[in-house]
């Protein structure tokens, strides 16, 4: 795979799979009796978001929606937009967020107003990674699979430049 060599194995695939499984086990026993809409923000959730869905023992309905706020940088432009709306309404649902990583908090601060707007019963963020050194604006998520120091990672579904989503494992790049 091109330009894996570059990478530092940060969470590799046997704890990607743990974690994601403990994740799919608290989520089916909060939301018990109930029948979720897991909102995957694509497209950096999209390889979570599926491996967590498996993990998950109620009926779920599953939608996405695209945002940006990093462009083809290494760090958020600040300026955050929908690139892509949901495809069904969120009224007296309850919503998971499945986001690939809480950064600066922008993108789902903005989210969430955007959501909450639309009256679901309930709303929730079920994040991969959250860099809270980066931590702009605080968001709250009731799920997360990791913790990471201030690094610049890609992988399982995290980008460089549109490239490497497709490693298995999640890594740092090494001098970015």
């Amino acid at each position: 795979m091109d330009g894996i060599e570059k990478l530092d194995v940060l969470i590799s695939v046997k704890d990607l799979k743990r974690r994601i499984g403990e994740l799919g086990a608290e989520i089916s026993r909060d939301y018990a009796g109930r029948e979720p809409v897991i909102v995957c923000v694509l497209k950096g959730a999209l390889f979570f978001m599926a491996d967590l869905c498996r993990e998950i023992d109620l009926p779920i309905t599953i939608d996405t929606l695209g945002m940006s706020s990093y462009g083809d940088q290494t760090s958020s432009s600040g300026v955050v937009r929908i690139t892509q709306d949901l495809s069904k309404p969120i009224v007296d649902r309850d919503v998971i967020i499945v986001e690939d990583i809480i950064d600066t908090g922008l993108t789902l601060a903005f989210l969430l107003d955007n959501l909450r707007a639309r009256k679901p019963r309930s709303i929730e963020i079920c994040s991969l990674l959250h860099k809270p050194a980066r931590t702009r604006i605080p968001v709250q998520a009731k799920y997360i699979g990791f913790t990471i120091e201030d690094r610049f990672v890609v992988g399982y579904g995290l980008d460089w430049e549109q490239k490497m989503r497709n490693v298995p494992f999640v890594g740092v790049v090494r001098d970015a």
